[in-house]
């Protein structure tokens, strides 16, 4: 007799739980080992409870981004979201996911991305293969200066264009001439959209207890 595979569930809306708890023991081959609703409850559960796959919301009192590098290494992740945004996805797979499953799916589709992993092989939605298909059509982005790294991860730290002129011991003008070229490089607009292509990249981590 095959041993089952051993499922573990990380969401906080109790309702998503037990609707997908439910549809998993009527999937054969695979047993739920384990539940937590809180992303800090993550590592303690792993530990206490070992299990092949971890289905973690992307999103429960703060970015699981940070847990997914700390537990890929011990448990394949598969990210099961309600967020459809590719940048979302791609920050998933990214810090080492397997797999990114959007909540609206039916069951059948999140088994075909447990099967994928399973085998050994990384799964996406469709939509998301389509989008990264398209930007491998598009020009590569013209490359950051180091200096325009810097200044980068200085304001997506959340510092003042004054505060970056004062650490990087330039002037305020030059740091705002480096971010219109920026800006212009990466097609981005503004300081949050500037800090997420930050994190994505890894210039910098996601932030402690980040919402």
């Amino acid at each position: 007799m095959e041993t089952p595979l051993r499922i573990a569930i990380a969401d906080d809306h109790a309702l998503f739980r037990q609707g997908l708890r439910s549809q998993l023991r009527l999937q054969a081959g695979l047993v739920v080992v384990g539940e937590v609703d809180r992303a800090d409850e993550l590592a303690a559960m792993i530990a206490a409870t070992p299990c092949d796959i971890l289905l973690l919301d992307l999103q429960m009192e703060r970015s699981a981004l940070i847990d997914i590098k700390a537990l890929a290494e011990r448990v394949s992740v598969i990210v099961v979201t309600a967020s459809e945004r590719a940048e979302d996805a791609l920050a998933a797979l990214r810090s080492g996911a397997r797999a990114v499953v959007f909540k609206r799916f039916a069951i059948e589709t999140l088994m075909d991305a447990i099967a994928a992993v399973v085998d050994g092989n990384v799964w996406m939605p469709p939509a998301l293969q389509k989008y990264l298909a398209a930007r491998l059509n598009e020009p590569p982005e013209e490359p950051l200066t180091p200096r325009e790294i810097e200044i980068v991860r200085h304001v997506a730290m959340g510092l003042r264009n004054a505060e970056v002129a004062a650490r990087l011991a330039i002037s305020e003008v030059t740091v705002k001439t480096h971010l219109n070229n920026i800006f212009q490089k990466l097609g981005l607009r503004g300081r949050t959209a500037l800090a997420l292509y930050a994190i994505r990249m890894g210039i910098i981590g996601v932030p402690e207890g980040s919402p």
